[in-house]
């Protein structure tokens, strides 16, 4: 039968700075910033939302094995919203958050979406979506 992959567990992003993605994430996102200590002893940093996380590797310290060319501001994510895009538009203002665009109609894995685009501290592309 072969390899079957069910689901999505982690991510790692690469940043310039801890400290600053891991605010941007809590501040912005809703996201939690947890320590852990790895497997090899060392400290990790992680932001936990839903069933998921993201581990957060430093530029220049990633932990091994990592990809062959990590580079801070090089992803592309989409996260599913808990509300509608438009509360969601009004929150980033507020925070100063620029919009890059949207809201816009997309298609994700289990449908049509309701997305708007920011960036973050990296300048790393986040869609934040809303399933229609």
């Amino acid at each position: 039968m072969g390899v079957k992959a069910v689901a999505l567990d982690h991510l790692v992003l690469t940043v310039a700075d801890l400290a600053r993605s891991a605010a941007f994430y809590q501040a912005v996102l809703g996201m939690r910033h947890e320590r852990f200590t790895g497997a090899d002893g060392t400290e990790r940093h992680a932001l936990m939302f839903g069933a998921q996380k993201i581990n957060l590797h430093q530029a220049g310290a990633e932990f091994a094995p990592h990809a062959r060319q990590p580079v801070a501001g090089s992803a592309d994510i989409c996260f599913l919203l808990e509300g509608a895009v438009s509360a969601a538009r009004e929150a980033l203002v507020a925070l100063g958050v620029a919009i890059e665009a949207g809201p816009l109609e997309r298609t994700g894995a289990q449908g049509r979406l309701l997305s708007l685009y920011i960036r973050d501290p990296d300048g790393n592309l986040i869609e934040l979506s809303q399933p229609l």
